[in-house]
């Protein structure tokens, strides 16, 4: 599909089209690296706007902070609870791994 759109669009775009292919490679590394059962899970922000919800919830909950530290630390204490709820799930599953090895940093 980058071949693709590199012929079609390569003499009307030359400029944006170079960005393109230097980047390509490193935006889609995840598709070599990791299992394909991973791919959906990867390419989203799923897991981050629930998080901003999240913060942005709590932080309405309590209208006015009296200072930026305090609401600071209500976003931190947020977000260290997610982390933990995170560690205990298996969002993605490491079985997929040895089928295909892991992946390159």
């Amino acid at each position: 599909m980058a071949e693709e759109f590199v012929e079609l669009y390569g003499k009307r775009f030359p400029k944006a089209v170079a960005v393109f292919e230097a980047g390509i490679s490193d935006a889609l590394s995840y598709l070599l690296s990791f299992p394909g059962s991973h791919h959906a899970r990867l390419r989203t922000t799923n897991m981050l706007e629930r998080l901003f919800e999240e913060v942005k919830r709590r932080t309405r909950v309590v209208g006015v902070f009296p200072n930026e530290m305090s609401a600071a630390t209500l976003a931190t204490e947020i977000a260290l609870r997610s982390s933990e709820q995170w560690a205990l799930k298996r969002y993605l599953t490491m079985e997929a791994f040895e089928a295909v090895g892991k992946p390159n940093p």
